[in-house]
């Protein structure tokens, strides 16, 4: 398991054509900012309880050059995942489309609790699922809602794990390489250990540094 500190564009950059088996990644997308300054996404919010430090908002113009670089490091027959909103969802989709991706749909989320805000308060968020060439998945019985409880007071944003694992079962092999160019709380990563994948990610804040080591040295210093 590698970590880097770095911005996601820049990192991608640097690593070869057709190097990468699968990429899941939930980028600090611009409409969190949105959400988090009228007061509807609180665990976002710089409070005593809460420092916003690592949200430095990727902004959507910079979508094509990271949707142009995860494109390029995949390898042919592959599959990329994306977290977002439904905001962010209409902004990416064709823009991914446009750098050679094709779009399956986009798998719906169940955290099984409604979150905070107005007009119909979120249960769900979706998950952007994208082909490079083609790649059956691995259990076609899956279906694109998949339930899991959302992680209650851990990292801002933070996936469980178990949901991870879900899809990087669906798209990868024992041995493959997984990336996470936005890593976080380091979900992605610690589920591709778990299932025996080489897990590489980068991330540009410290916070989520420090948080995804500890977390990971937990992790490994478990009894298997």
């Amino acid at each position: 398991m590698q970590l880097f500190k770095d911005d996601a564009v820049s990192w991608l950059s640097r690593l070869a054509d057709s190097s990468v088996d699968l990429v899941i990644t939930d980028p600090p997308y611009e409409s969190l900012e949105k959400h988090r300054k009228i007061g509807t996404t609180t665990r976002l919010k710089v409070s005593d309880g809460s420092s916003n430090q690592w949200f430095k908002i990727f902004p959507n113009e910079r979508f094509e050059v990271l949707l142009t670089e995860i494109f390029r490091v995949l390898k042919k027959n592959s599959h990329f995942y994306l977290f977002c909103d439904q905001e962010t969802m209409f902004y990416v989709k064709p823009i991914a489309e446009s750098v050679g991706f094709k779009f399956w749909k986009p798998i719906v989320w169940n955290k099984l609790a409604i979150g905070m805000g107005y007009h119909y308060r979120a249960k769900y968020e979706f998950i952007l699922f994208f082909e490079k060439g083609k790649r059956k998945l691995n259990d076609l019985g899956v279906p694109d809602v998949l339930e899991c409880k959302r992680v209650h007071r851990g990292y801002p944003t933070e996936k469980p794990v178990p949901l991870i694992e879900t899809l990087i079962k669906q798209s990868s092999i024992e041995g493959d390489l997984i990336v996470d160019p936005f890593f976080g709380s380091g979900s992605t990563l610690v589920a591709a250990n778990n299932l025996g994948r080489v897990a590489v990610g980068c991330d540009i804040s410290n916070a989520a540094h420090e948080h995804a080591k500890c977390r990971i040295a937990n992790a490994l210093a478990e009894p298997a």
